[in-house]
């Protein structure tokens, strides 16, 4: 299995995996797992599946979960089911009500009609690549965690933003979404401590604090390539930063004095006071 190359951590090795995804990306895909994975997909998919049958075929629910960033959720076999009873009913409002836009992705994609998926050839290659991205990402994280949060972010930040939902719509399915508050925490420079508070104030405090930190009014602002790679830039200068907070001593600082002054952890500890 090919193993993604992050020589660097932080924005450098974040600007690095930019510059060599589409290769990294079409290196992993030749993987031979991936290709079984995705041939299998391609083959059980070239006639009509049951959805009882997916539901049994453990190795065609994960690859198809996997498209959709869903990747670890086979267990959860009954909810799936009701995910896709539900959107074959007009009449439901499950999915509306849900406000998780993986699982709707997942559930319009299948569309199942009289307990039966058929997917035209477009949709079954469409489905093999978001697997193989979404594959490549977990990859990735399995090399740098905060890798893998950002390429999810950069992917995944239109689908709940760029939707023209509400502001308290989109700011619920961020929190909602594990990797992305965790990246929009940590841009923000917001303790995860307030997890513990009600939801509501939780999009309060993230709203605010977007404003006041990136200049972002409207949620829909997060869409804009610029605003995604400011974004991005933030997280990973705000870990870096938290990082060598987190690796800074009593002993050190005063080797940092004896030093000739502050120095640059000083200067980092400084900068993070001011936050």
């Amino acid at each position: 299995m090919f193993q993604p190359v992050i020589p660097l951590t932080g924005n450098s090795g974040w600007n690095f995996l930019e510059a060599t995804y589409d290769r990294q990306l079409e290196s992993y895909s030749k993987s031979p797992q991936v290709r079984l994975d995705r041939d299998y997909l391609a083959e059980k998919f070239s006639e009509p599946v049951s959805v009882e049958s997916l539901l049994d075929d453990r190795r065609l629910l994960r690859v198809a979960l996997t498209a959709f960033d869903l990747g670890g959720e086979e267990w959860k076999r009954g909810f799936i089911d009701k995910v896709l009873e539900e959107v074959a009913d007009p009449e439901s409002t499950f999915l509306t009500r849900l406000n998780n836009s993986k699982y709707t992705a997942f559930a319009k994609a299948m569309n199942p009609v009289d307990g039966k998926i058929s997917l035209s050839p477009a949709a079954v290659s469409k489905m093999a690549a978001q697997f193989e991205a979404n594959s490549f990402e977990a990859a990735v994280g399995e090399v740098d965690d905060n890798m893998r949060i950002s390429l999810n972010y950069k992917s995944g930040i239109a689908a709940i933003a760029g939707t023209g939902s509400s502001e308290n719509a989109i700011l619920y399915r961020i929190l909602g979404d594990v990797p992305m508050r965790t990246l929009l925490e940590g841009a923000t420079n917001l303790p995860t401590d307030i997890r513990s508070l009600p939801l509501e104030r939780q999009a309060v405090i993230l709203k605010e604090r977007l404003q006041s930190t990136l200049g972002i009014r409207d949620m829909s602002e997060l869409t804009t390539p610029e605003n995604i790679d400011k974004v991005i830039q933030r997280f990973h200068a705000m870990s870096a930063i938290s990082q060598s907070a987190a690796n800074y001593s009593p002993a050190s600082a005063a080797l940092t004095l004896l030093s000739n002054g502050l120095g640059s952890q000083g200067s980092q500890n400084l900068f993070l006071s001011l936050l």
